[in-house]
């Protein structure tokens, strides 16, 4: 294995050192973002209904538009379209932060300028798969993704803490000032970047159906990975039962807040070693692996619905989030490698539609079921769901078959488009690549979400 002081992109390769201090400070000031504006908008109007709005006013126009923002992202330059993605969430934040430091925000105002955010953020997520592609090569892919896991890991585990010093020494409106910052100087760092990308020449463009239609057959020609989405579905649709009832069985039933904090802060830190863990891991069969590593989501669900001491589920948690942690990079590196560059885009569009929408139907569901039949009956429920769709995945020919030396692996047991592919190198992809013409064939590595 080579030494991560040789090889790490952010030692050798100048423009991923840009673009991942960019994504730094990106997710340093997204992190502060749910604890300021729960805070900004309960202090404002005092309704838990008027945050709710404004939280679906930002998850809905995600939602519906991911698709398009996959379409996008592969006809088009993957870097302006986050560049201006940028700019105009930096736009919404800052007029949030001024709105709250004005001392009289409007509810309304505030909902429609997080509707923009939200939608703007449909067209940005499917062009990190292409900006990564189109900066590193294939060696140090798994480096990179890793590296930027790392990041997200730590600022979701420091995120609230930096949140609750800004609301309390300066208040929620600086805190969306800051945000709308670090887009001012993603942007700015995105500018620098030159990706060596073919975009699709106008008169060769499809319809905007065409080429949506072609997205999902792409997903659906790969077994190996629409299986695995419905795996990574099921698992955040039981990661949201446990963040819904978690805190109120952890605080009535194992020993009240702390036990809570415990067991979110043990997640944190599972979370962060496993993807340390990822930079360095090398498995022959990196789809199966992280499939497989999500599995142990079944042990603090099931240890929450046994009322387990609070620092068994903590463990149990810190377990399976270092499952997550070692999942995510793996995953990334093999769709990034595996699906053409020209469909990229389109293909992890539909990966995001999924896991976000499983989220909030989990939330939904859970309160309900937990009413209806107690709080252990949903959390049985979702341990199963999650064990048995992920380790069904290792009985799909093209998961197991899917290495890091043999993209064809599953060729024979799928559609030829099953075949992983890459761009030729110096090529950029979107996030969901649909098929397009030939490209050499590469080796790939593989990622859910939290």
């Amino acid at each position: 294995m080579p030494r991560p002081s040789f090889r790490h992109p952010l030692l050798r390769n100048a423009p991923f050192r840009r673009f991942f201090l960019g994504r730094l400070l990106s997710l340093v000031g997204d992190a502060v973002i749910p604890s300021a504006l729960a805070l900004a908008v309960l202090r404002a109007t005092g309704s838990a209904s008027a945050l709710a709005l404004v939280l679906g006013c930002a998850m809905v126009p995600r939602l519906v538009l991911l698709p398009l923002g996959g379409v996008i992202a592969d006809r088009f330059n993957p870097r302006i379209v986050a560049l201006t993605t940028d700019l105009v969430r930096c736009a919404g934040q800052l007029f949030v932060g001024i709105e709250l430091l004005s001392g009289k925000p409007e509810l309304w105002q505030i909902a429609v300028a997080e509707a923009i955010g939200g939608a703007a953020s449909a067209f940005a997520m499917p062009t990190l798969a292409s900006l990564i592609v189109g900066i590193v090569g294939e060696k140090d892919r798994q480096a990179a993704n890793s590296a930027l896991a790392v990041v997200r890991s730590g600022t979701l585990a420091g995120g609230p803490a930096l949140a609750g010093l800004l609301v309390l020494t300066a208040g929620p409106g600086w805190a969306f000032v800051l945000d709308a910052a670090s887009f001012a100087v993603s942007a700015a760092l995105l500018a620098t970047l030159r990706l060596s990308r073919t975009t699709t020449p106008a008169e060769e463009r499809r319809s905007l159906r065409s080429d949506l239609v072609e997205g999902w057959h792409e997903v659906r020609s790969r077994g190996w990975y629409w299986t695995s989405l419905v795996a990574h579905a099921t698992w955040n649709g039981g990661a949201a039962v446990f963040a819904t009832l978690g805190p109120a069985v952890a605080v009535k039933e194992l020993g009240g807040d702390g036990a809570w904090i415990m067991i979110a802060q043990a997640g944190a830190v599972g979370l962060l070693l496993g993807s340390l863990l990822s930079g360095r891991a090398r498995p022959r069969r990196p789809v199966l692996a992280g499939n497989l590593a999500l599995t142990t989501y079944v042990l603090p669900l099931g240890l929450l619905a046994l009322h387990a001491p609070a620092p068994a589920v903590a463990a149990a948690f810190g377990v399976a989030l270092a499952g997550l942690g070692f999942f995510n990079p793996l995953w990334e590196t093999a769709v990034q490698t595996a699906v053409p560059a020209a469909v990229l885009a389109r293909v992890t569009s539909y990966d995001w539609l999924l896991s976000l929408a499983a989220m909030p139907l989990g939330y939904v569901l859970a309160p309900l079921a937990a009413d209806a039949w107690g709080e252990a009956t949903p959390l049985w429920i979702a341990a199963a769901a999650v064990g048995l769709a992920c380790v069904a995945t290792a009985g799909v020919p093209g998961v197991r078959h899917f290495t890091l030396n043999t993209p064809a692996a599953d060729a024979s047991v799928e559609t030829p488009s099953d075949t992983p592919a890459d761009t030729p190198k110096g090529k950029v992809g979107s996030r969901d690549r649909p098929r397009r013409p030939s490209a050499p064939r590469r080796t790939p590595a593989g990622r859910p979400r939290p």
